[in-house]
């Protein structure tokens, strides 16, 4: 389990219509000077693309002065850590201690990714190494049922399984036990559909345990690493993204909501939220998109081109937040000068 930050995404209505995480890569032991120059193929990317991000047609804020440099030089594409599935803990701060599983003491979601810890984590019942779950805290709030003085539940967002949980138990029962804990979350949906060298899989069936999850089909998804105790630089520009955010959605017809703490899931929403620690703070700002899968093209009855995609984005500034509105959430274009990966439904990982 990567012990990664996730900020809670602030829901948001439609009027109208530092250095990067990378997985180690073993190669044979076979050198590979001794094959012969490869000739590159010309292999179209998986998804639509835009070179560079357009230029704001209207004023935005300036981009912050950083606390520390950030990274012009790399090439972006392959800088995301691979990744089968991301939890967004609903928290409801704004910024947690540098080890998120060390913060939230005596709350339900600090219990929740202790317990995701110790389960996934190295050494854990559940760890494989072939099923990577990021695990991040997020901004969001958690729903209103985990805060009464007997919840012993917390809340969280699954992608790109599209599903909200509000009621996640946080506590570990005993091994005989029947009772529903975490560990049943766990085996319900974070452990592989197939086994990959024979560890455990998933347990469909346990899915009943948790009647109240919510299918996310249509509202669009922001998430900003927003994790100052981590690294000032995300967390300096994480702020004035998000809120660049909203105002440049809220021109595309989407308004605010109350924060009424309800999940809500149609074409005339979107959620915005903070985030923590996801790799390559050294990239800020870090923004990863997620397009439902049901989800429209804008203007069209089409399905949305990154229908049930994640995209991840690195060094994005304010002056860059209409072109990744315009052409990747309505347009559905990855903008490939920004693109540091992806996932796709089935959990593959996207490259260009």
């Amino acid at each position: 389990m990567r012990a990664a930050s996730v900020h809670c995404l602030s829901p948001i209505s439609r009027a109208s219509s530092t250095g990067a995480s990378s997985t180690t890569r073993f190669f044979s032991s076979t050198s590979l000077r001794s094959h012969p120059a490869r000739i590159p193929l010309d292999i179209p990317p998986p998804f639509p693309v835009t070179k560079t991000c357009p230029e704001p047609s209207c004023s935005c804020p300036a981009t912050p002065s950083m606390p520390a440099p950030i990274d012009y030089d790399q090439p972006l594409n392959g800088t995301m850590a691979a990744y089968a599935q991301q939890l967004l803990v609903c928290t409801g701060q704004r910024d947690w201690t540098s080890r998120i599983e060390e913060d939230g003491q005596g709350q339900n979601w600090g219990e929740l990714v202790r317990g995701l810890k110790r389960l996934l984590g190295r050494g854990g019942k559940y760890a494989d190494p072939f099923n990577n779950i990021l695990v991040t805290t997020s901004s969001f709030p958690s729903s209103p049922s985990t805060s009464t003085a007997t919840s012993q539940t917390a809340s969280a967002f699954l992608f790109p399984s599209f599903k909200y949980f509000p009621s996640i138990p946080v506590t570990l029962s005993e091994p005989n036990d029947v009772k529903t804990d975490v560990s049943t979350f766990v085996r319900a949906y974070l452990l592989p559909s197939k086994s990959q060298h024979g560890g455990k899989t998933r347990e469909a069936g346990l899915a009943s345990e948790f009647p109240d999850a919510i299918d996310l089909q249509h509202s669009p998804v922001v998430l900003i690493c927003g994790h100052g105790g981590r690294d000032m630089r995300c967390g300096v520009m994480a702020p004035v993204l998000e809120k660049e955010f909203q105002r440049v959605l809220q021109t595309k017809g989407f308004t605010s909501v109350d924060s009424d703490h309800n999940v809500v899931d149609s074409p005339e929403h979107a959620y915005i939220g903070l985030i923590s620690h996801v790799g390559g703070h050294k990239y800020a700002g870090n923004v990863i998109v997620y397009i439902p899968p049901d989800m429209k093209e804008a203007g069209s009855s089409a399905v949305h081109p990154l229908a049930g995609k994640g995209i991840w984005y690195g060094r994005i500034e304010p002056k860059h937040v209409q072109g990744v509105v315009e052409e990747t959430i309505l347009g559905g274009r990855v903008i490939a000068d920004h693109f540091r990966g992806g996932i796709d439904r089935d959990g593959g990982i996207l490259r260009l």
